[in-house]
């Protein structure tokens, strides 16, 4: 497989299997990082709040150190966890976009699946007890369910669509004919051209 592709690139299709196993690469990676993180931060003394990396869908959490977020220790670790944080965003919008062309739709629609709410989540509380705040947070879990369903549970489109070729359709392992090793290969015999007064046929 080639896993630059698979993690990293917005074209082609993956099924179903194949998301989930991005999915579960990308969460034990975050958990990866956040324990060396937090053994590095040991070892050097920083401390600093809980170590976490969301990337909007996907999160993971350390509760590490005894210092307050809004410490200088802490934000040594928080911006080091920035980068890290978008390598694994750009990674699962990756691995969901691909998804989603295999079920022949635009990778836009992460945004409604994904997106949104993931910043509901975050932004959500800004609404306070206005009007509008249920029917948005309704609004973003029927979203957030249908999005589940699509790209978790559904089978993609069969055979090739727009956006590539079924990648559940099986692979020809037959060898291709080699046309050149079929042909029979006659000698040329020297002489001149065969006439009338030819004998050789007699």
């Amino acid at each position: 497989m080639d896993w630059g592709w698979f993690l990293f690139s917005f074209n082609g299709r993956i099924n179903r299997a194949k998301y989930w196993l991005a999915t579960l690469i990308i969460l034990c990676w975050m958990i990866f990082v956040l324990m060396i993180l937090a053994t590095l931060a040991t070892v050097f003394g920083i401390g600093g709040g809980p170590l976490a990396i969301d990337a909007v869908g996907i999160s993971a959490s350390i509760p590490f150190g005894n210092d307050g977020p809004s410490s200088k220790a802490a934000l040594v670790t928080q911006i080091v966890l920035i980068p890290m944080t978008l390598v694994f965003t750009w990674s699962y919008a990756a691995a969901s976009i691909k998804r989603l062309h295999d079920r022949n739709k635009s990778g836009w629609w992460v945004v409604p699946y994904i997106v949104a709410p993931s910043l509901n989540d975050q932004f959500g509380d800004w609404l306070g007890d206005s009007r509008a705040a249920p029917f948005i947070g309704l609004a973003v879990f029927i979203a957030l369910i249908w999005g589940f369903i699509e790209m978790c549970l559904l089978k993609g489109t069969r055979g090739p669509n727009q956006f590539g070729p079924d990648p559940l359709a099986p692979i020809d392992t037959r060898p291709r004919w080699d046309q050149q090793s079929e042909l029979e290969i006659v000698p040329y015999r020297a002489g001149p051209p065969a006439g009338p007064h030819d004998k050789r046929g007699a």
